[in-house]
Parts: C-alpha cells; structure tokens; sequence
C-alpha cells in the first residue's frame, strides 16, 4: 500500500495532466515562451530557454486567433499549472482552471521544433509530454 500511495501521481495524476497539457499544445497554432505572466501578456522577452509559462494561439472558427497561457505559478496557495483564456480586451482575470497542484517543477520547452513540457511530481519523477508544432 505504501508503494502504491508513493506512486499514486504517476498512476492517476499524470494520465489526466497529460490528456489536459497534450490536447492543448497539439491544438495550438503558435505558442511563445516566457520567465512570467506579465512579461507573457506584455509580450515582452520571449524566450527559448526552459520557461514556466507558455502562450498558445488558437486560430477560431471564424479565422480570427485567440491565447491562452498555461503557467506555473504561486497565487497565494502553493505552486499549481493554471490555464488562462486571454480576453480580446481588459485585464487578464482569474484562471480558467488549475490544471493540477501536484508537482514541483513545470517547464515548458523546445526540442527540435517541438513544445514540450517537463513535470517534477512530488517524488522526484519526472514526466515530459509533447505537443506538435
């Protein structure tokens, strides 16, 4: 029982973080990564470098384009991967949802032309997910 406790993220955390992360950046038209949130809605300092926030363009059903930001951040509660829809105008408000709370580390990063996305859970495992681009 203590194994099976120990392995619990990897064994119901991660399919579904996976299903969530995957879906999104497959889906993506573009993204862009940054150090923080304000520099990813200020659009300022891109980097290629590890980064725990990404911005994804979605192109609409009618040809226009929408973001939203997966970032791992610390609002006050502990660190958690959250989604973000960016709005066509006003501030940026709350996040949608919080993907998960259960790892330590989250990472966005490019290998090969190819978004991916590097989870530390609370063990020590780490897990990569791959979108396509």
């Amino acid at each position: 029982l203590k194994i099976f406790r120990a392995q619990s993220f990897l064994n119901e955390e991660a399919p579904i973080i996976s299903n969530h992360v995957s879906k999104l950046l497959i889906n993506a038209e573009r993204f862009r990564l940054h150090a923080s949130l304000d520099d990813a809605l200020d659009g300022d300092n891109p980097q290629l470098t590890d980064s725990p926030v990404v911005v994804l363009n979605f192109r609409q059903p009618d040809g226009t384009m929408r973001a939203g930001i997966l970032s791992f951040e610390d609002r006050g509660d502990g660190e958690a991967l959250y989604y973000y829809v960016v709005p066509l105008s006003g501030p940026l408000g709350e996040p949608e949802w919080a993907v998960t709370n259960k790892p330590t580390d989250v990472t966005f990063f490019v290998e090969s032309g190819i978004i991916r996305t590097r989870l530390t859970g609370p063990a020590g495992e780490v897990i990569t997910f791959s979108g396509a681009m």
